[in-house]
């Protein structure tokens, strides 16, 4: 008796500690979850983790090779926004924080970077750039403040499905151009790239197939050596153990409506976040949210500070958790822990920096094609009603405006066709919705007013 009151006291002192370890450690049965709290023996928990390092290696190491940012120092904040996550949101969300697409058109307004020219980042520019990931991050926190007190509600009335598809669809196909211009500088390679990323994703099941980016660009970077296009001089300069290259912001408020639009692409991704690994522990994370979105936008202040790009929640890792069914968060510390130890090898983060823009080219072809669906695809699994012309409208004049890349630069402040496309979708949705009730055009205000006429005349049964 006196052994099972002492077993029970040491296994209550351990959930406390840390997690609990899900049955035996070792295996996981038939349609079985290890869940956020829960863990397996620590070798297959760093193994698990190490899985996720993999998964979002491909799309976070491409973000700073696009905009010319460190790639090492892009790591670094990457693996301690990871941890600051986990804290924030008690160990109970399992995700791993990897650089932002949704900043890539801003940050290349700002700094005009091309990683065809051969030059490196202007300081001064780059500093620009981070000044807007910090207003970025300060936002999203301020939203997450106020979701975690009022609730996630205020955000699905101001964007609806047809609004938050529209806004992430545009992302994508704005950033068009500068993946041709990549295309342009090594056509074969682009090509080459393109088609190992397009196989992986059918010749393989699992693991193998959710890495196709990574894969890619491997199969890219390999056909690029073989036709010369790599320098390693970089390379055999930098030290083996260091820390990364960390960089001070500068602030200009004229940048301002480049960068505050992706605040709703990174609310969105985050809500999406949350209600996928909520579908998949079979729980309600709603709570969760306020402390997901505060937690991404603490992270993307600091990385803004120190020189990494803007972070968000990634689905390449969610992919990893439908796949193993493992959601401990533990995991996640331990890809946080081995992003970081890589983050300060010099010498790695300068190899990553010699992938050629004709790998990027064609990797950015399908990332920013993949971005572009994840609008439509939010638009499939709502269910929206193109035949209804307010969400047939929002959706049209939103992308035609960003991927037209309409600019508008009242008192030197400049938006430009993300910042206005995103303010179309918003706009045009509401005023249209609003008018559409007042004159009786709204379908959808229509259809609700019959079917609670045709409730109020069924007969009543006491």
């Amino acid at each position: 008796m006196a052994d099972s009151q002492q077993a029970n006291t040491r296994q209550g002192s351990e959930r406390q500690r840390g997690w609990r370890l899900y049955g035996d450690g070792r295996t996981i049965g038939p349609g079985e979850r290890v869940l956020p709290e829960e863990r397996l023996s620590w070798p297959r928990t760093i193994s698990i983790g190490a899985q996720h390092v993999v998964a979002m290696f491909g799309a976070t190491f491409l973000v700073p090779l696009l905009t010319g940012f460190p790639p090492s120092t892009t790591l670094f904040f990457t693996a301690i926004g990871t941890l600051l996550f986990l804290l924030i949101t008690k160990g109970m969300m399992p995700s791993y924080l990897g650089s932002s697409f949704g900043l890539l058109a801003p940050i290349g307004a700002v700094t005009g970077f091309s990683a065809t020219a051969g030059e490196d980042l202007d300081s001064h520019a780059m500093a620009l750039a981070q000044g807007g990931i910090i207003s970025v991050g300060v936002t999203l926190a301020l939203v997450g403040i106020v979701v975690h007190f009022v609730g996630v509600r205020w955000i699905e009335v101001t964007m609806p499905p047809v609004v938050t598809g529209a806004i992430v669809a545009l992302i994508g196909l704005n950033l068009a151009p500068a993946a041709w211009d990549w295309v342009q500088a090594a056509p074969l390679t682009a090509v080459i790239t393109i088609a190992a990323i397009l196989l992986t994703t059918v010749l393989f099941r699992g693991m193998i197939g959710r890495l196709s980016i990574l894969i890619g660009v491997l199969v890219g970077y390999a056909a690029a050596g073989l036709q010369g296009q790599l320098d390693f001089s970089t390379v055999t300069k930098a030290d083996w153990v260091g820390l990364p290259a960390f960089h001070a912001p500068a602030f200009d408020l004229g940048y301002l409506g480049l960068f505050l639009p992706v605040v709703l692409v990174l609310i969105a991704e985050n809500i999406g976040h949350v209600k996928s690994v909520a579908a998949m522990t079979g729980r309600d994370l709603d709570s969760l949210t306020g402390r997901t979105l505060f937690a991404d936008g603490f992270s993307t202040i600091l990385a803004g500070s120190g020189g990494g790009s803007g972070t968000t929640t990634y689905a390449e890792n969610i992919g990893v958790m439908a796949a193993t069914r493992i959601f401990s968060t533990a995991a996640y510390l331990c890809a946080a822990i081995i992003a970081l130890i890589l983050s300060m090898l010099p010498k790695f983060g300068e190899i990553i920096a010699t992938i050629p823009p004709g790998v990027l080219g064609g990797a950015a072809t399908v990332l920013y094609g993949m971005i572009g669906m994840l609008g439509v695809r939010i638009w499939v699994e709502n269910k929206v009603d193109f035949s209804n012309p307010i969400n047939l409208n929002t959706a049209a004049v939103s992308l035609i405006v960003a991927i037209a890349n309409f600019t508008w630069t009242p008192g030197g402040l400049q938006f430009e066709g993300i910042a206005l496309g995103t303010a179309s979708a918003i706009i045009v949705f509401q005023v249209m919705k609003a008018i559409g009730r007042w004159r009786g055009t709204d379908p959808d205000a229509l259809a609700q007013n019959f079917a609670e006429a045709a409730d109020r005349s069924q007969p009543r049964t006491e």
